[in-house]
C-alpha cells in the first residue's frame, strides 16, 4: 500500500484534519483555514475548520480507497497511465473538498 504515489500526502492529510475536527487548533496563522474572515471571529474559525476538517478528511479516504481497490501495478513512474489514474483520485477530490470549503466560508 506504502508504494502507491499519493499515499503519504493522504495519510498526512488525514491526519492533519483530525485535529480540526476536533476544534483542537485554535486561531493562529499557520494551521487550519486561515482567511480574514476565519481569523476575524473565533466562532467562524472553529465552524469552517471543522466542516474543513471533515472535508479533506474524506478526501483523503477517497483516495486511499482507490488506491487499495486500484493499485498501481508497475512503478507509477513506468506506467504513466496508472500514475495518472492515481494523481486524478488524488487531486480531484481535493479539489472538490477546496471548492466546498471556499462557499462554506462565503455562506457564513
Amino acid at each position: 500500500m506504502f508504494s502507491q504515489p499519493f499515499i503519504i500526502p493522504a495519510i498526512i492529510i488525514f491526519i492533519l484534519s483530525i485535529p480540526l475536527i476536533l476544534n483542537l487548533i485554535p486561531p493562529q496563522r499557520w494551521i487550519g483555514i486561515r482567511t480574514s474572515k476565519t481569523l476575524a471571529d473565533d466562532v467562524v474559525w472553529y465552524r469552517t475548520n471543522r466542516f474543513a476538517g471533515w472535508a479533506l478528511l474524506i478526501s483523503s479516504i477517497i483516495y486511499i480507497g482507490v488506491a487499495a481497490t486500484f493499485p498501481c501495478t508497475a512503478p507509477c513512474g513506468i506506467d504513466f497511465g496508472q500514475w495518472l489514474e492515481q494523481l486524478g483520485a488524488f487531486i480531484l477530490p481535493l479539489l472538490v473538498s477546496l471548492l466546498l470549503i471556499g462557499q462554506y466560508i462565503a455562506s457564513l
